[in-house]
C-alpha cells in the first residue's frame, strides 16, 4: 500500500484514511544474503531488487479491499495467488503497527508480504535465473512485469 496522509500512532479504525492506494510490489530476495542474519534486511535491499508500480489505484476505486487478489507468475505460470482477506495481519493493523515505531509519510510504501508458494519453500525449490520474467498482479490495480537479470 502507498501512504497518502502523514501519521504516527494511527488507530486501527483510522488506518485506511492514511492510505492513498495500492500498487504492485516485488522485493526480489537475494536468498544467500537473506540468510546472513535472523533479519531479512540484507537480502531485500540489493540494487535493483525492489520494484513497484507502474501505477497506483486509489482506495476509492476499490470496492472490496479483502477481495483484491495478489498473483505472482514466473514465466507465465501461477506460483502464488491469494486475496488480501487471507493476510495473517489485516492491512489496518499493519498500518497501525508500523505507525507505532515510525511516522508514516505520504509516498511511503508498506509491502504486506506474499501469498504461500514462494520459490524457496517449494519441493523442489524454484530459484529465479536471468532470462526469467516475474509478474506481480494486484487484481484491482494491474500487473508489474520484472525481467530477471544478473547482479551487477
Amino acid at each position: 500500500m502507498v501512504i497518502g496522509r502523514r501519521g504516527r500512532n494511527i488507530a486501527v479504525d483510522e488506518a485506511l484514511d492514511h492510505v492513498l492506494g495500492l500498487t504492485p510490489f516485488m522485493d526480489g530476495s537475494v536468498r544467500e544474503f537473506q540468510r546472513h542474519t535472523s533479519q531479512f534486511t540484507p537480502g531485500k535491499n540489493f540494487d535493483d531488487s525492489g520494484a513497484s508500480g507502474p501505477w497506483i489505484t486509489t482506495l476509492d476505486e476499490i470496492d472490496d479491499l479483502d477481495a483484491v487478489t495478489v498473483t505472482t507468475r514466473v514465466d507465465g505460470e501461477v506460483r502464488q495467488h491469494a486475496p488480501l482477506g487471507d493476510l495473517i495481519t489485516p492491512i489496518p493493523e499493519i498500518i497501525a503497527y508500523c505507525s507505532s515505531f515510525t511516522t508514516l509519510e505520504p509516498g511511503d510504501v508498506i509491502a504486506t508480504g506474499t501469498p504461500g508458494g514462494v520459490g524457496v519453500a517449494r519441493d523442489p525449490a524454484l530459484f529465479l535465473r536471468p532470462g526469467m520474467t516475474v509478474e506481480v498482479e494486484v487484481s484491482a490495480v494491474g500487473t508489474l512485469h520484472n525481467p530477471v537479470v544478473a547482479s551487477r
